[in-house]
């Protein structure tokens, strides 16, 4: 059940009502309500990994308490890694577990031994990457004594499973989710209103925007060693709204729907295109994950405080992991690596913190660097996101070999698709009103918001109707 389909239009207003007029008693029975919904929605995908979820939650519920309460720390120690073992053994063994097998197989094909792999005929269970952090994270805080342990089932069970970020995050702490569970909600009309202009604005990205790129993108990708550079240079830029709309559509429409229950979730993204630098590109961009990894794993490592060469060799780790994350597949590695690359050098020069105040312009000379920095950082993010968008190192490399050797900047007509230039004036506008909302709390607001209203749903029904892009990009991980 995607988002954006009409049986989550039919699904989203039933569990509203319910929640507000028949399950409002108390924040029991409000939260019970949510995790069936929540129970539902999973199934819709494969209701044999229901199983798995409930699980997973039962495992870091117990194990959460069993850590708490043992004396000893080689009995904290046993139940912290026995969590830590059985959720990152079932991650490796649907998400990576045939990679690793035919990449051995390939390894060993190149010293002249055939052998053949043992291979899992089974599907990705949708949203493990997500529901998994969210238990690591919180078997990880109960080890270290940040937090206490959950003794209430049922909000432990909403705690993992609550449906708006289910499957593609973003990953929620314990101690931001957990306490709003904990207690019961009332209707506010201000926060379910801010919500629905939220979604609105997030189906508008994804079905306008994500969607619409999606058509082109795919056409220059999928016959790229037939493009000139222009269109080549054009399928990477498309590739990058498409991601950017898909997913941080998903985001705010999951923030959105979860006001309406009362419920803030994280902001997973902040405006990541007008970046000055790579680092803070990453300090805008999945800010749930980078936050998750930077708390979870690259502070542990040592962080920034050991010397120069630990914090380089820190640096590569959480950029390869976070790459490996995304997907079975070494064209995410070599993208995390890519990205590792590029914040290297602010890494040397002690410039990675640089760019923590908001971004302004104005008609100074100042403004003109700040804009070239913009520029300069969104193109390295491009041509990083080949390696994310290809079907292998090889056909990323002769993507980008095709467009620095290519020389032709001519308009190419894309044999099946037409609408060329149209698409790129919607893509200006579209950086025109993210601009103008950088500083506003909710996207749609301020002057004239009946006509951006009435102007987002025309153009979601107008362009939504024919969408052939129904998933989001961010499911598979």
């Amino acid at each position: 059940m995607f988002f954006n389909s009409f049986a989550f239009a039919i699904f989203l207003p039933l569990v509203f009502v319910l929640y507000w007029f028949v399950f409002n008693k108390n924040k029991t029975t409000q939260n019970t309500l949510l995790i069936l919904a929540s129970y539902y929605f999973y199934s819709c995908w494969d209701w044999r990994f229901l199983f798995l979820l409930v699980f997973s939650t039962f495992l870091d519920y117990y194990t959460g308490i069993r850590i708490e309460k043992s004396k000893k720390e080689s009995s904290r120690k046993f139940w912290f890694w026995l969590s830590i073992g059985i959720n990152l053994g079932f991650l490796a063994m649907f998400k990576y577990y045939n990679f690793f097998a035919s990449s051995f197989a390939e390894m060993m094909q190149g010293f002249g031994l055939k052998t053949s792999p043992f291979l899992l005929d089974v599907v990705l269970p949708v949203g493990i990457s997500f529901y998994t952090f969210h238990g690591l994270s919180y078997v990880i805080d109960i080890y270290y004594k940040r937090i206490k342990a959950e003794y209430n089932f049922v909000d432990y069970s909403l705690f993992v499973s609550y449906f708006p970020l289910l499957v593609a995050g973003p990953i929620e702490r314990a101690t931001h989710l957990l306490p709003q569970v904990k207690v019961k909600r009332e209707f506010d009309f201000q926060k379910a209103k801010e919500g629905i202009h939220q979604m609105l604005w997030g189906l508008f990205k994804k079905v306008v925007i994500a969607d619409t790129c999606a058509t082109y993108a795919n056409a220059i990708f999928d016959n790229y060693s037939t493009m000139n550079s222009l269109s080549l240079i054009l399928g990477a830029i498309y590739f990058a709204f498409q991601i950017y709309g898909d997913f941080s559509g998903y985001s705010d429409m999951a923030l959105g729907m979860s006001k309406l229950f009362g419920i803030d979730l994280l902001k997973n993204f902040n405006y990541p295109y007008f970046s000055r630098d790579i680092a803070e590109f990453w300090r805008r961009w999945h800010i749930s994950l980078s936050s998750w990894f930077r708390d979870y794993l690259y502070i542990p490592l040592g962080g920034s405080k050991g010397g120069l060469w630990m914090k380089i060799r820190n640096t590569f780790i959480i950029f390869l992991v976070s790459g490996f994350w995304h997907g079975a597949n070494w064209t995410y590695v070599a993208w995390g690596f890519i990205n590792a690359l590029y914040f290297l050098p602010l890494l040397l020069r002690k410039s990675n913190r640089n760019n923590l105040d908001d971004i302004v312009v104005d008609k100074s000379w100042d403004s003109i660097k700040v804009l070239a920095n913009i520029l300069l950082t969104f193109a390295l993010t491009c041509l990083a996101w080949v390696f994310f968008r290809a079907k292998s190192i090889t056909d990323a490399i002769l993507y980008l070999r095709n467009m620095f050797s290519n020389g032709h900047f001519t308009s190419q007509y894309l044999s099946n698709e037409r609408y060329n230039y149209e698409l790129v004036i919607l893509l200006f506008l579209f950086v025109f009103v993210e601009w103008n909302n950088r500083t506003k709390v909710e996207p749609i607001s301020g002057k004239y918001q009946t006509i951006k209203l009435a102007l987002c749903l025309a153009a979601i029904l107008a362009l939504g109707t024919y969408s052939d892009y129904k998933e989001f990009i961010y499911f598979q991980f």
